[in-house]
């Protein structure tokens, strides 16, 4: 066990971002399930599907902060901070009334809209992939104004469309190894020389 989780570790950029899509697609699975689930009215096991899922998206936003944190350590933690409460709140409102009234989307929204800043700002992954996650946002976010009765299906559209690309891009391409490494090897100069002495 300790030999695959030091392999792990010691995995290519390339490698983790493949690894980092196919949690992401294991999410979509199991949350598009879990609506089909609930289509059919089987509450309880389109609940526990949805666990599943919010586990993943946990999962996820793990590796995704990891994958970030060269770019902006701060931003990428901040991200996952939002994405975290996200989960907690949608895993609750599934068996709490109370926590239902809140939508997870209040956290989802910006950090999707930070996940597409990091990437705009990496130089290891298309910037067209940070646009789109940027109008992810923005869209989850448009979901909670009263706009959302009119623009619904269009929000959705483009939030599987941005998150959908990312996925796929992760998984066929992963990340640049070169370019994560040299931001990597910056951002841990810019670390060690802010340091005091």
């Amino acid at each position: 066990m300790r030999k695959m989780i030091e392999q792990a570790m010691e995995a290519s950029p390339r490698f983790k971002a493949r690894i980092t899509g196919v949690v992401y697609l294991l999410y979509f699975l199991t949350a598009i399930f879990a609506e089909f689930l609930n289509g059919r009215r089987l509450v309880v096991y389109s609940n526990a599907a949805n666990l599943v899922a919010y586990a993943f998206y946990l999962v996820l936003t793990l590796l995704f902060y990891f994958m970030f944190k060269p770019v902006n350590r701060y931003i990428s933690f901040i991200a996952a901070l939002f994405s975290l409460v996200g989960c907690v709140i949608g895993a609750l409102g599934l068996f709490y009334p109370a926590a239902s009234h809140i939508s997870p989307l209040v956290f989802f929204g910006p950090y999707c809209l930070l996940i597409g800043y990091l990437i705009f700002r990496s130089a290891f992954l298309p910037r067209i992939l940070g646009v789109l996650m940027v109008f992810a946002g923005l869209g989850w976010l448009a979901f909670l104004s009263p706009l959302a009765n009119y623009l619904s299906a269009y929000i959705e559209v483009l939030g599987i469309l941005a998150e959908g690309s990312l996925m796929l891009w992760l998984i066929v391409m992963g990340v640049n190894n070169q370019r994560w490494k040299e931001q990597a090897d910056r951002r841990m100069k810019d670390v060690v020389s802010h340091e005091p002495i």
